[in-house]
């Protein structure tokens, strides 16, 4: 049976100075049994706002573009069911959509992720033995595949409160990129040293390990357990533990 829910959806655009500047405006929209929120977007523009800007592509969880905070959360708008919005929503209460608020402004509910380009050309890409005839366990191979599941969505950076709260992008990767990272060092066949540039320019030392990256991935990847504490226990065996530099240094370990 339909019936009908106000959305409460951020209208605005940066000013001169980048600065967002917008209200929240209420629509009122009829539902249909099986809907997610973006179908609601989608109804808005068709129905009430066709200026209203939103970035989708497959509809599907697979291509990370329509991320948005829905009743403060950080989701995809095409993963999430309206039927479970309305059970955590409180009666006479409007569905509040906003955009990703750790990134700049561009229109709505449309954010400009260009520094998530930009890093990634920075990462030293993957380096292996040139005689292409690479042979590694199964097991090593499943290590590193949880990764490559990333649809890049950017929720786990707008969750990470170094980002959001303290904006510090040209200072700490973030957790999309320590998986990115993880997929490279954790590759069995993979002969580049990145540890340093962990360490210092990617700053993985201003994760403190909240988890709540891991809480907001669409695609299941473990980032907190599987990626960014293996990768502080290297940075911490190679710079900090006296023993390992010990063992370095007499020539027992590379």
């Amino acid at each position: 049976m339909s019936e009908d829910v106000t959305f409460r959806v951020f209208r605005g655009e940066p000013d001169d100075e980048g600065v967002p500047n917008g209200e929240m405006v209420d629509y009122t929209v009829e539902m249909d049994e099986g809907m997610v929120v973006l179908d609601v977007i989608h109804r808005i523009q068709a129905e009430h706002a066709p200026d209203i800007s939103c970035r989708w592509n497959c509809k599907a969880g697979k291509c990370g573009s329509c991320s948005a905070e829905v009743n403060g959360k950080s989701r995809l708008m095409c993963m999430t069911r309206m039927e479970d919005i309305m059970e955590e929503t409180p009666e006479n209460t409007p569905v509040v959509v906003k955009p990703m608020q750790a990134f700049p402004l561009t229109k709505d509910l449309v954010t400009d992720v260009q520094w998530a380009y930009d890093l990634n050309k920075t990462i030293p890409p993957l380096k292996g033995p040139e005689e292409m005839d690479w042979k590694f366990d199964q097991v090593e191979a499943d290590r590193v595949q949880e990764f490559r599941s990333c649809i890049e969505c950017m929720l786990c950076v707008n969750t990470c409160h170094v980002m959001r709260e303290h904006q510090l992008f040209d200072e700490f990767a973030g957790p999309r990129f320590f998986v990115r990272l993880a997929n490279l060092e954790m590759h069995p066949k993979d002969e580049e040293n990145r540890l340093e540039m962990i360490k210092d320019d990617f700053g993985l030392g201003y994760c403190n390990i909240t988890r709540c990256c891991t809480e907001v991935c669409p695609a299941g990847i473990n980032i907190t357990d599987n990626a960014i504490i293996p990768l502080k226990e290297r940075v911490v065996t190679e710079y900090y533990d006296p023993l390992a530099m010990i063992a370095k240094k007499l020539g027992l370990r590379k």
